[in-house]
């Protein structure tokens, strides 16, 4: 099946120029180049952004040397056919002052607004430019200028779903409007004794030789969660991808919690050439349970070279709310942004997938980059990891709560 299309609508290149003050600024107010500037950037029925604005002292009409860009606005098909024929509108508003509010009221003041029409027409063909250069804010002599650039470019998707929660051990459908079609299957394992009982083994590529590397003798025997494994095959049965719980996780001492400073780690692993028997690891995974106002599942995915352990580049890291859940996403963007790095190729969305709160029945919704799929094995790498940060949430569970029981049992058959 094709991939599902996509578009993703960019707000870039955004800085702003403030007009020189006629006049000293009172004593009680201060002129907006000494304080933070920033923007809402708003398209009707989807979330808006905030982004922080660079100021810039440039006269000409040239593009800013310093700017910033804002997240990506996302348009999957439901929204493509919705917006069929209808030019959307994005609305840049441009505030002086502190984001957030103060005692119930708002502290920064409006500058002005912006408007662009965004026509998709051919956005799930081509790249499109709707606007780049500066806009005044205001009808003032001398107003302030925002410069923006607004950009579409395609963002094909290929969209899975589980069909039930990953310690089910559900089909895996992929999903194009309408159609769901079976592609891949999973085996769940919760083997307490999964140093004797892993994945195949061989002499050049054992498993447990990347455990040993990772993991060295943290496990506590009774308050641990360990040994969890799920394996995705393929339609003939083969296994193509697995994520293998490779660092217990465990409660830090004196709490019911697992830690920032003593996470548990899982390792997504693929098949070592044609040899079922054999394999070699992609990814890791670490996870653990935030302290703070917001109680949540924190994260960090590391990405392996062909070297192996010794050469990782992070390439995600964050936080999901444990009660609403949320979204765990890879975007080459932000990871370039945030000075992650990537040894993925192309650019823009690598990966995302669906996060119920804890407690909550999950069939996690995956979608993949079509440009980071060259065939459905590496598509199912991203459904191994999908099925380790879904697995994670109950691995993070406090100690005082009880674990569902399929979460519990010891399988009797190993994986082979």
């Amino acid at each position: 099946m094709d991939p599902c299309p996509f578009v993703r609508l960019m707000v870039e290149s955004l800085a702003l120029k403030l007009p020189s003050p006629t006049k000293p600024a009172p004593v009680s107010g201060v002129h907006p180049s000494t304080t933070p500037c920033f923007c809402k950037i708003r398209i009707k029925t989807f979330p808006s952004h905030t982004a922080l604005l660079p100021l810039s002292s440039s006269n000409s009409n040239s593009a800013p040397d310093s700017t910033t860009s804002s997240p990506a606005f996302h348009l999957d098909s439901a929204a493509l056919r919705r917006l069929s024929g209808k030019p959307l509108t994005l609305t840049v508003s441009v505030y002086n002052g502190r984001m957030g509010r103060t005692c119930g009221v708002r502290s920064a003041k409006l500058l002005g607004r912006v408007v662009v029409t965004v026509d998709l027409l051919t956005a799930v063909s081509r790249s499109n430019t709707f606007h780049n250069g500066w806009l005044k804010l205001g009808k003032n002599d001398k107003p302030a200028q925002l410069h923006l650039l607004v950009r579409s470019e395609p963002d094909p998707r290929f969209v899975f779903q589980f069909g039930g929660e990953p310690e089910c051990s559900p089909v895996v459908f992929q999903i194009q409007g309408n159609i769901s079609q079976p592609v891949f299957s999973c085996k769940f394992c919760a083997d307490r004794n999964y140093r004797s009982r892993s994945l195949p083994s061989s002499s050049t590529n054992n498993p447990s030789r990347w455990r040993r590397s990772f993991s060295g003798d943290r496990e506590r025997q009774g308050r641990d969660r360990k040994g969890w494994m799920i394996m995705i095959h393929d339609l003939s049965g083969s296994p193509v991808a697995a994520a293998s719980m490779i660092t217990p996780f465990v409660p830090s001492p004196g709490s019911d919690r697992v830690s920032r400073s003593n996470p548990g780690a899982w390792l997504i692993l693929r098949p070592n050439g044609a040899s079922v028997s054999s394999w070699k690891p992609w990814g890791r995974l670490e996870a653990w349970r935030e302290r703070g106002p917001v109680d949540g599942l924190g994260y960090k995915v590391e990405l392996f070279s062909d070297n192996g352990p010794a050469n990782v580049i992070p390439i995600a890291q964050g936080t999901v709310s444990v009660k609403k859940g949320g979204q765990f996403c890879i975007d080459y963007k932000v990871m370039k942004d945030s000075g992650l790095g990537s040894r993925l190729p192309g650019e823009g969305f690598v990966m995302g997938s669906t996060l119920d709160g804890e407690g909550k029945v999950s069939k996690p919704v995956v979608q993949v980059g079509a440009q980071h799929v060259t065939c459905m094995s590496d598509a199912a790498l991203f459904i191994a990891l999908s099925a380790a940060i879904d697995l994670s949430m109950d691995a993070c569970m406090l100690f005082s709560h009880k674990l569902r029981k399929e979460l519990c049992h010891d399988e009797q058959d190993s994986f082979s």
